[in-house]
C-alpha cells in the first residue's frame, strides 16, 4: 500500500509571536526544531521514496531535520512554490490577538478559517487549493500511484488543502480543521488509490 505522511512544520518564530506568516520567510525557532526531531522519530517505521516542503525555511528545515532524523536524509527532495502557505496580504506581521481587537474576532476567523473568504490583498484557502491541489494531482498523486511512498512537511493551510482533497470534506468540515505544529496525517492507499486508512500520528 502507498504511504502519504503530511506533518505541519515545526513551530516558527512568528508562531510563537502570534503572528500571520504567510508567504514571509521566518525560521524555526528552538521548538521548532525539537518538534521536528520529534517528527522525524515518528517517521523511523517508514521507508519513504520522496520528500517535499515549500520553499520556505519553515517547512524545508523542519522536512531535512525529520529526515535526518530517521536516516532518510539522502531520498529525493522537491521543494515547490505551488505548497507554499496561503496569502495573508495585508495581515502579513500583524499580531493576530491584536489584529481581532482591530477588526473584530469573527472577521478575523473568516479570514483564517473560511473557505472562499480571503483577507485584504491576501489569499482564501479557495484560491490557495486552487495552485495546491494541481500540483499535488500532477506531481505527488502519480507517484503513490506507482508504490511511491512520500512524506510532505507543510504549512496549515497546505494540510488542509490536501486534506480537503483527499478526504472530499466540504467547505464547512474544512473550515473546523486546525493543526499544531509538527502534527501528522498518515494516509494509506490501495492499488486504485483509494484510501485504505487514516492515521494521526
Amino acid at each position: 500500500m502507498p504511504q502519504l505522511v503530511i506533518f505541519r512544520h515545526g513551530q516558527s518564530v512568528w508562531n510563537l509571536e502570534n503572528r500571520f506568516t504567510g508567504w514571509v520567510d521566518v525560521e524555526l525557532t528552538d521548538k521548532g526544531i525539537q518538534e521536528a526531531k520529534e517528527a522525524g522519530k515518528k517517521l523511523n517505521n517508514f521507508k519513504f521514496d520522496y520528500g517535499y516542503a515549500s520553499e520556505f525555511r519553515r517547512t524545508k528545515e523542519s522536512l531535512m531535520i525529520a529526515l535526518k532524523e530517521c536516516c532518510q536524509e539522502n531520498i529525493p527532495v522537491v521543494f515547490s512554490r505551488e505548497l507554499n502557505e496561503r496569502r495573508y496580504g495585508d495581515l502579513q506581521g500583524l499580531n493576530k490577538s491584536e489584529t481581532a481587537e482591530k477588526y473584530g474576532t469573527e472577521q478575523v476567523r473568516l479570514w483564517r478559517r473560511s473557505y472562499d473568504v480571503a483577507p485584504p490583498n491576501g489569499e482564501s484557502l479557495k484560491d490557495a487549493a486552487s495552485r495546491i491541489i494541481p500540483y499535488f494531482e500532477k506531481e505527488i498523486k502519480p507517484k503513490l500511484s506507482i508504490g511511491k511512498n512520500i512524506v510532505i512537511s507543510a504549512h496549515g493551510n497546505t494540510m488542509r488543502s490536501i486534506i480537503m482533497f483527499l478526504e472530499n470534506l466540504s467547505p464547512g468540515q474544512i473550515s473546523q480543521l486546525e493543526f499544531s505544529t509538527g502534527e501528522m496525517r498518515l494516509y494509506e492507499f490501495d492499488n486504485n488509490m483509494s484510501i485504505k486508512n487514516i492515521t494521526n500520528l
